[in-house]
């Protein structure tokens, strides 16, 4: 982005003042602007992404909330609406309502938890299984597809750092 260009956001230089990598980044040796491109980042896709992918995916893009649901789901041991809430950082009561709606599309089936009976636990289904594998393969080709201008070495370590940064963080 230019200097004296806006985002969608419309914010010069992506929403902060000494602007991009252009402005002292990563090619100035300086780490500095990673938190600012990090968050332009994360406010430009968290706004695009979902919409598009539920879309794809389901045919209808108010759907996202499915593939939330069920990313947050998977790979919990004895998932509940708990889990759920904490993963997506909601309170109990909005992430109750996404797993009644995920319940009732199909892709999460609730059940009563083996440790604990009066807890319930939830678990993919068939369908939340391909969601959640069609969603994986969209969110591999649009890597690809920001990527598909760098050399191999540079994609492969990009991807290392995020998937680094996200399992240092728990996400």
């Amino acid at each position: 982005m230019r200097s004296d260009e806006t985002d969608d956001s419309g914010l010069e230089n992506g929403g902060f003042e000494n602007g991009g990598f252009e402005n002292g980044g990563f090619e100035n040796g300086g780490f500095e602007n990673g938190g600012p491109a990090l968050f332009r980042l994360v406010r430009f896709w968290s706004r695009r992404w979902s919409g598009l992918a539920a879309e794809e995916l389901t045919g209808q893009a108010r759907h996202v909330q499915h593939i939330l649901t069920v990313e947050a789901a998977e790979g919990a041991a004895d998932a509940d609406v708990g889990t759920i809430a904490r993963r997506l950082g909601l309170d109990h009561s909005g992430a109750s309502r996404m797993v009644r709606d995920a319940v009732a599309a199909g892709y999460l089936v609730r059940s009563a938890a083996e440790r604990d009976r009066r807890r319930a636990s939830l678990r993919l289904t068939a369908e939340g299984r391909a969601l959640l594998e069609g969603s994986r393969r969209w969110q591999r080709r649009t890597f690809a597809e920001l990527t598909a201008g760098w050399d191999d070495a540079d994609r492969e370590r990009f991807a290392g750092y995020l998937r680094r940064l996200a399992d240092e963080q728990g996400a």
